[in-house]
């Protein structure tokens, strides 16, 4: 699977896995061990035996595949507020440019190169609207990529063109990864102002200084189009990177460590109405290896059920011939 799969149990939603390195491995779901072949029970007086031992049948989960970007840098910010021609500016990354209000439609990744040569990754996450944590446009769908980040740049467009309310935006996508995550809400950001070579209100400008004062967030005003203040930006971005830990962002809920000692032994019998029920790991690997409709087979299951002490407790419980006894999933008529 590519890096930043997160695997969950489709059934609970929790996850069970996070793919967030080289050659990690993990064990999802265990498989059943293999059966004997008629050669493993050839003995002296059965020099043929047609006797062959079926594999356990392996464990079975639907389970939902999430891809989740990994990037160090996400871009937040209402559709044209210039984070695409901001990632263009600062990466080799091309993301498609245009003066519309449609957000881009896939996240697009860039690198930046920086002078000791260590780089970071930065990612603009698109869909970020009004409602996004309700599924409204591509939200959610674009909303987990923002989890993988560790810095986040929030550009809000100061140009006034859009006639959009830079500090009610900024509260609105708050709002909305909030809702989402709450982990995420609190996650660093830094707050952009964008397109200052064409702001047409000074007054603007005031508000957003008020706004980063207000929440104790840092600004830059910059122009991705023009370049304006996007390198001390890039510079501060480096700087902060070293101070923040690359920590596992994602949460594994319910994780099942499989060991060699699990116990082979442990079975059960309650007996209900006249019926023997017979349960546990023990018996559902002997009756995965039986075929039933064959004669050599039963008698392996018998000798197998003699061998593990489930005969003799099945007497002592005072069973007899003709009575039914459950082996897993399988319902026998017991005989002597």
């Amino acid at each position: 699977m590519p890096i930043g799969t997160v695997i969950k149990d489709a059934e609970t939603g929790k996850v069970v896995a996070d793919l967030s390195k080289e050659n990690q491995t993990e064990l999802i779901l265990k498989g059943g061990r293999g059966g004997r072949g008629n050669s493993h029970f050839k003995t002296a007086t059965r020099q043929a035996p047609r006797f062959a031992e079926d594999g356990e049948k392996g464990e079975q989960k639907e389970i939902i595949l999430e891809l989740k970007l990994l990037a160090d840098v996400g871009l937040l910010g209402f559709p044209n507020v210039g984070k695409s021609t901001f990632l263009k500016a600062v990466t080799d990354a091309k993301p498609k440019i245009a003066n519309y209000h449609f957000t881009t439609l896939e996240p697009n990744l860039g690198v930046v190169k920086t002078k000791d040569g260590s780089g970071f990754v930065i990612a603009d996450i698109p869909g970020i609207i009004e409602g996004a944590s309700q599924g409204v446009g591509l939200g959610i769908q674009f909303l987990r990529h923002v989890e993988r980040t560790r810095l986040l740049l929030h550009f809000l467009d100061i140009s006034g063109q859009e006639g959009r309310n830079p500090v009610q935006d900024f509260y609105t996508i708050n709002q909305e990864l909030r809702k989402y995550s709450e982990k995420l809400a609190q996650r660093k950001q830094i707050i952009v102002a964008n397109k200052v070579d064409v702001m047409q209100e000074e007054g603007i400008r005031k508000e957003v200084e008020e706004l980063a004062k207000k929440e104790g967030m840092e600004i830059y005003f910059i122009s991705a189009a023009t370049l304006q203040g996007v390198q001390p930006l890039i510079n501060h971005v480096e700087e902060i990177l070293k101070t923040l830990p690359k920590e596992d962002l994602i949460e594994i809920d319910d994780r099942v460590v499989y060991t060699l000692e699990e116990k082979e032994d442990q079975w059960t019998i309650k007996e209900e109405d006249g019926v023997f029920i017979v349960s546990g790991k023990a018996v559902e690997r002997l009756m995965g290896r039986i075929n039933i409709e064959d004669n050599e087979s039963m008698y392996y299951l018998q000798k197998s059920l003699k061998n593990m002490g489930i005969e003799a407790r099945l007497k002592e419980m005072g069973v007899h011939q003709g009575d039914t006894v459950i082996l897993a999933d399988w319902e026998l008529e017991w005989y002597e």
